[in-house]
């Protein structure tokens, strides 16, 4: 697996069980909380950028395609 791959995984995952902990006490830390979700954000935005558009490619051909009409 990629290094840059495992960080990301490690980062959503370090994140999440950070923000789920500071939500589960009975008194709640707000700060606790607040640096789980931006780790927890910063692991999905490494992922999301890695991931290319539908729009970036070329247009493909289709399965249908036109004929031009000779008059």
């Amino acid at each position: 697996m990629n290094i840059s791959r495992t960080i990301n995984l490690l980062a959503i995952i370090i994140g999440g069980a950070i923000a789920i902990y500071a939500q589960a006490e009975e008194k709640q830390d707000t700060y606790l909380l607040i640096g789980g979700i931006v780790i927890l954000m910063f692991g999905i935005y490494r992922t999301s950028r890695n991931i290319p558009s539908k729009y970036d490619k070329a247009e493909e051909e289709s399965f249908v395609k036109t004929e031009k009409d000779e008059d």
